[in-house]
């Protein structure tokens, strides 16, 4: 779509980070309705001297070219959970309240406003915003980044800007689904003694969830909290049937100084004998905060780093060998809420720490 057409909304990055971060909330761009923000976000930074710009499907890629000695980069995602009356974004306070305004187009405005500013950062920067992160993994737009254009991930250091109320926090956690599946014999349950009920198998089962004690592993400073718990229970065929199947989900949410494997391997440890079957599985991410530029970025923005319990998309970078932390406005228990609000403040000293960060201000 060319840059001059008048229906693009347009995004005025001369103005404050907050008022962008509006702008951009009230481009409606539910996951798979990205096209609109990212035409948007294209057309603001076309015709900028200092950035290459390179579209892939609904993801935008805006990079400098110094010859920096070290190049980082710094990613967010453009779409968010669906809308529930909280559109257009209203003022409420020091807050803006709308969908959006804290996963995560506060992160993603605080990039935009100094991708387009940073005319010569100490280092090279590649800045990302891509598509589809708020649902199946396989469609995620940074996923398909790395698929198509690896030489586009290439860098020294890795910033996501997820929520995480302006503080540092370094990889995440992995996370696996399982399905133990609990099998039994059908019968009338007049006669339940001729037949073998699997919901009643699903006891011993939730006995070692509720039992289970999660480690607490230090990785590179940092203490993550493991986590195992059931997530889903299904069972039953009619009211007068014995059940002759039963399935307990299980998430496990583990420290990332274990792999997938590792964690795998766990699941079957703590259920062994039973039919575990893997629905869902991705490796943590390490915080590589003993890395020269995480070191440099955590002196810029101040405060002490800590782990992030929850999974997000720095495991696809920590899988490329790149180091990388969630450092973001908005705290993180708003995400997704009907009354989503993130604090102007916080998006004010996102912006600082990173400009200063990134200009050794």
């Amino acid at each position: 779509m060319p840059v001059t057409d008048p229906t693009l909304p347009v995004l005025d990055l001369a103005g404050s980070v907050v008022e962008l971060t509006r702008q951009l909330c009230d481009i409606e761009s539910v996951s798979g309705n990205e096209r609109g923000i990212a035409d948007a976000i294209e057309a603001s930074l076309a015709g900028l001297a200092h950035l290459e710009l390179i579209r892939d499907g609904d993801a935008v890629v805006a990079r400098t070219s110094l010859g920096r000695e070290r190049r980082v980069l710094i990613a967010g995602h453009i779409d968010t959970v669906p809308v529930n009356a909280n559109l257009p974004v209203r003022v409420d306070g020091d807050f803006l309240v709308g969908r959006g305004t804290v996963d995560m187009k506060a992160g993603v405005a605080v990039a935009l406003k100094l991708a387009a500013e940073l005319t010569e950062p100490s280092v090279d920067i590649t800045w990302i915003w891509y598509d589809h992160e708020e649902v199946a993994s396989h469609l995620n737009g940074l996923g398909r980044l790395a698929a198509n254009r690896p030489d586009l991930l290439a860098g020294d250091f890795a910033v996501l800007g997820e929520p995480t109320s302006a503080t540092v926090e370094g990889g995440c956690n992995g996370t696996a689904r399982v399905d133990i599946r609990l099998h039994g014999v059908r019968a009338h349950s007049a006669r339940s003694w001729v037949g073998h009920n699997a919901i009643h198998d699903a006891a011993p089962v939730l006995a070692i969830l509720a039992a289970y004690v999660p480690a607490e592993i230090e990785v590179d400073g940092l203490v993550y909290r493991e986590g195992l718990n059931a997530v889903g229970i299904s069972g039953g065929v009619a009211g007068n049937v014995i059940p002759d199947e039963a399935v307990v989900s299980v998430n496990y949410r583990f420290a990332p100084s274990r792999s997938a494997d590792d964690a795998i391997d766990h699941l079957h440890d703590v259920f062994a004998g039973y039919d575990i079957e893997v629905t869902d599985l991705a490796a943590g991410a390490r915080p590589g905060l003993d890395a020269p530029l995480a070191q440099d970025f955590l002196a810029a923005v101040g405060g002490v780093a800590s782990p992030k319990y929850g999974w997000t998309d720095v495991a696809r970078f920590s899988a490329l060998g790149i180091p990388a932390v969630n450092y973001g406005p908005g705290d993180p228990l708003k995400a997704h809420a009907d009354d989503e609000r993130v604090d102007a403040r916080e998006i004010v000293e996102c912006e600082r720490g990173l400009r200063a960060w990134l200009t050794n201000g």
